[in-house]
């Protein structure tokens, strides 16, 4: 497996992840962005924006990079700075599919993706990633799995996707919604001629989204290799946005809230990868910093009554306007 790579890293840094999704298009739904990208979000100006995170990250001892079909251009991109980068052969790749990008690089969009996990789609958008990352593309994940996806029960879907398995691509998926556990477990107990599909979980877990947890727990038992998503709860979890509480630990720390608030899910045992979306070079340094964050019991249990009910987190973060 690929993600055996990151097993035997050197750098604390290597199990956390950089996630495109920020910077791939113009919009997305983080809290923030008018002051981290300015007025100037033109393809190029994305592309270099990227480039310059890339950069940053792997010289820092990140490993992985994670892109989307609907991240905009994150795919072409990441491709770009691969194909001219040919001595970079130390990282893995994954990506997803299920979503298609409908907002035509305009931050104002009606509609800014589709989803749509039929086998006509994967086919599609298998495709579309192979041009672009070809053979460095290591992981392909259904794109937010929740408990009614029909990607849980199609067999034929399910064989085309072990095709891809047997030819060398880990196949993953990544959750969303108030029910990621079920989501998870359901993943869980999917089979293509007695073999589990699945060798990568990517859910969303956060101070203040925990809901996930049980059922990580029982993916990293399996052999899964568990990514983190939404670290940072789209922004609500950075200043300056951070609850007091949050805010409180950090100063403690002498670090900022968003390296406590990515330390807090680096401390999990499950938590193979732990992704940054930074959007800006410095937010990235500082997202790093979680490596080195230590927490004692007093400020774990301060951190810990964040929590929120996950039907409020969700509905909370499904009015998040696109900006």
């Amino acid at each position: 497996m690929p993600f055996s790579r990151l097993a035997h890293a050197t750098t604390p840094t290597a199990h956390i992840g950089l996630g495109l999704a920020a910077v791939g298009r113009p919009g997305y739904i983080n809290l923030g962005r008018d002051h981290d990208l300015g007025e100037n979000r033109s393809a190029e100006a994305m592309r270099t924006r990227t480039h310059e995170l890339l950069d940053a990250a792997h010289a820092q001892g990140v490993r992985y990079f994670d892109v989307a079909r609907s991240y905009g251009r994150s795919e072409e991109f990441l491709a770009d700075w691969l194909n001219a980068r040919p001595d970079i052969d130390d990282v893995v790749i994954g990506s997803k599919w299920g979503y298609t990008y409908t907002a035509g690089w305009s931050a104002d969009a009606e509609t800014h993706e589709v989803k749509d996990h039929s086998l006509r789609t994967y086919e599609r958008q298998r495709a579309e990633t192979a041009e672009l990352l070809g053979d460095r593309l290591d992981l392909y994940q259904i794109h937010s799995v929740t408990p009614d996806s029909p990607a849980l029960t199609d067999k034929e879907l399910h064989a085309k996707l072990a095709e891809a398995a047997a030819q060398g691509t880990s196949i993953g998926f990544s959750t969303s919604g108030p029910a990621q556990a079920d989501a998870i477990r359901a993943a869980l107990a999917v089979t293509v001629d007695g073999e589990p599909l699945f060798r990568t979980v990517q859910s969303t877990y956060n101070a203040l989204e925990t809901s996930a947890a049980p059922a990580l727990a029982e993916a990293h038992d399996a052999g899964l290799t568990v990514i983190v998503k939404e670290g940072m709860a789209n922004g609500r979890l950075a200043d300056p946005y951070a609850p007091d509480a949050l805010k409180a630990v950090a100063a403690e720390t002498s670090l900022g809230c968003d390296a406590v608030a990515l330390a807090l899910i680096l401390r999990q045992p499950w938590a193979g990868v732990v992704l940054s979306g930074a959007a800006t070079v410095t937010q990235l340094a500082s997202n790093l910093h979680a490596a080195v964050v230590d927490l004692d019991e007093d400020q774990l249990a301060r951190l810990a009554e964040l929590v929120e009910e996950p039907q409020a987190y969700w509905a909370r973060r499904g009015q998040l306007p696109w900006h």
